[in-house]
């Protein structure tokens, strides 16, 4: 098997195990505070990443490596977890997850200002078309929606992109499963405050199911999702693996009707898929 097949297959990999993070927030932050979650899955995946590091005895990063890293840590390790599990209390995670179909195009976007690309005039358009029919649904949800959960989740799309077109363009030296280790262990001491700062009084409540919910996206969402990832867009190329993104709206609202029992209309399924197809073709034009 050739290194773009197996780029291929981790970024698979990476993908469903992602699709699966929205939905485990939703039942973790039902019992756990949005501040004391995104802490406890950083400080959890920085523990098991920094042991990691150590057994492998991965070389350290260059200073040069340190900022773009840094990037990385804000963008997945705190930001996109942060505002993600307090846009979840208010709205739904088949909600939400319309919104993640626009996270290929930010990563899209982001790797382009990096890289100093110019884009067509074709990319343009399906980025904006893409916009707009989100835009369209938050306008339109309903009384299951909420302005500030929708800003919270554009942002978090935003922060996350970053976070991508860093780690990605990183994994091609740095390598890719000591990408989202050095972030993890470069956020765990801020992380660690925070948690501590955060402690719930009431934690020895939270149920089994909130347990689970923690535990799947501290161990697979924040770190092992991330090997796959990182490992997969090194082997196979950015651009090209990064399409395998699209796959995980539709992921993710199968697993929210499944496990959660959250409604999935019609409209919703059709403004997803509209999304999809609209960065399909800003990532064919990029």
């Amino acid at each position: 098997m050739d290194d773009k097949t197996r780029g291929w297959i981790d970024g698979l990999l990476g993908v469903v195990i992602f699709s699966g993070s929205l939905p485990a927030t939703r039942v973790a932050v039902a019992e756990i505070d949005p501040l004391f979650l995104t802490a406890a899955r950083a400080v959890i995946a920085g523990t098991l990443a920094l042991g990691l590091l150590s057994v492998m005895r991965a070389p350290r990063p260059t200073r040069r490596d340190l900022a773009a890293l840094a990037l990385v840590a804000s963008g997945v390790v705190a930001g996109f977890p942060l505002l993600t599990a307090i846009a979840l209390r208010e709205i739904t995670a088949a909600h939400s997850i319309v919104f993640i179909g626009l996270l290929p195009m930010a990563t899209a976007l982001f790797a382009v200002v990096r890289a100093g690309e110019r884009p067509s005039r074709s990319f343009w358009a399906f980025a904006g078309l893409g916009a707009a029919l989100v835009a369209v649904f938050a306008l339109t949800r309903g009384a299951e929606g909420s302005v500030s959960g929708d800003l919270l989740m554009v942002a978090a799309v935003a922060v996350c992109g970053l976070g991508y077109a860093e780690g990605g363009r990183l994994s091609r030296t740095l390598g890719g499963w000591q990408v989202i280790c050095w972030a993890l262990v470069i956020a765990l001491p801020a992380m660690a405050a925070l948690g501590l700062a955060t402690w719930p009084a009431d934690l020895a409540q939270v149920s089994a199911r909130g347990w689970t919910g923690l535990a799947y996206v501290s161990l697979f969402s924040m770190l092992i999702g991330f090997v796959f990832w990182y490992r997969g867009l090194a082997l196979g190329g950015v651009a090209a693996v990064g399409q395998l993104q699209l796959l995980q709206p539709l992921m993710g609202l199968g697993l929210a009707a499944w496990l959660l029992g959250e409604p999935v209309g019609w409209s919703m399924a059709a403004i997803t898929a509209g999304v999809v197809l609209c960065v399909a073709g800003a990532k064919r034009f990029a």
